[in-house]
């Protein structure tokens, strides 16, 4: 089915419901008091889109919705529906302008920099930490948000406050919304065997001031997750996690194609495109528990279909 697939994914949209942008994955349709946001095929890595995985929207799609469910009652969210399986309708909110990163282990950009004895996002890591060791508590790293093909930045809560992106007062309960939804996403991998090691939150205000959730929500594209059962033994023996999430991708285009985002982007051969669906589907299942159910054929046209006349 996924290679059947190459051939229908969904790279672009043009649906005309209102104003449109589009960004690395979504498309988003601004209308009235409402978004629409489509999640597409597309799959980016640093910062670059590179090309499109068959049903990798639909999962995203499903698991941010799983996700937005799951932690309701946390802090509230954007989602108003979720009328196909590649569509959310949600509020259209005054989103903020710091990208609010969780970090439960040392792993990532935040392991290259001490590597390199920098700061992560202002706050010095004690010496002697190991590669993917937890943190005694999960640690609150803001990044801002940079025009589109630039790297986003780490920030300090400080310099946040001092350059006055957000108030301390906002921002306090920015960082206390975002540790506790990150505490449940632990705490429901945990129960489905996985460990959920970092995330990226988007929030934003409502007419009232209220926060809220938005965007995606702890997805493969906005998080990292590894296999709890083997991350001890690993870990001990100085060797790479198993992951579920597209850090695999990354990875195999720095060793087999020396590319971090800089030069041209390199084929993906349809291979691995397959495979990293794989992965996509494999998180699906593992992260809600349910069978991953899809449909060969033209996503944009099934979306057509399933937003006549309800949009």
């Amino acid at each position: 089915m996924i290679r059947q697939q190459l051939q229908y994914t969904l790279g672009s949209t043009d649906f005309h419901l209102g104003e449109k942008y589009s960004g690395k994955v979504r498309d988003r349709y601004s209308k009235g008091d409402r978004l629409i946001l489509v999640t597409t095929d597309r799959i980016s890595a640093f910062d670059k889109i590179l090309t499109t995985i068959p049903f990798k929207g639909q999962v995203l799609n499903q698991i941010s919705a799983f996700w937005f469910d799951q932690t309701k009652d946390i802090v509230k969210n954007h989602v108003i529906s979720v009328p196909d399986s590649n569509v959310m309708i949600g509020k259209k909110l005054k989103i903020l302008p710091v990208e609010c990163v969780i970090r439960g282990y040392l792993t990532g950009s935040a392991w290259r920099d001490y590597q390199k004895g920098l700061l992560v996002s202002g706050i010095a890591l004690p010496p002697g930490m190991k590669k993917d060791q937890k943190f005694e508590t999960p640690l609150f790293t803001p990044s801002t948000k940079e025009e589109s093909g630039k790297h986003d930045l780490p920030i300090s809560e400080a310099d946040i406050v001092k350059k006055g992106i957000m108030s301390a007062e906002l921002l306090a309960r920015v960082k206390k919304a975002a540790l506790a939804v990150f505490k449940r996403g632990q705490d429901v991998a945990r129960k489905n065997g996985m460990i959920l090691v970092d995330t990226k939150y988007e929030f934003g205000l409502d007419e009232r001031g209220e926060l809220h959730l938005a965007d995606e929500l702890h997805t493969p594209d906005s998080s990292r997750y590894w296999y709890a059962d083997t991350y001890e033994d690993r870990f001990s023996k100085g060797e790479d996690q198993r992951m579920l999430d597209k850090e695999g991708l990354r990875q195999w285009l720095i060793r087999e194609k020396n590319f971090m985002g800089d030069g041209p982007i390199p084929i993906i051969p349809d291979e691995i495109r397959i495979s990293v669906a794989q992965t996509y589907i494999r998180a699906y299942e593992e992260i809600t528990g349910k069978a991953f159910k899809a449909e060969v054929g033209d996503v944009a046209e099934r979306i057509r279909r399933n937003l006549k006349g309800r949009v």
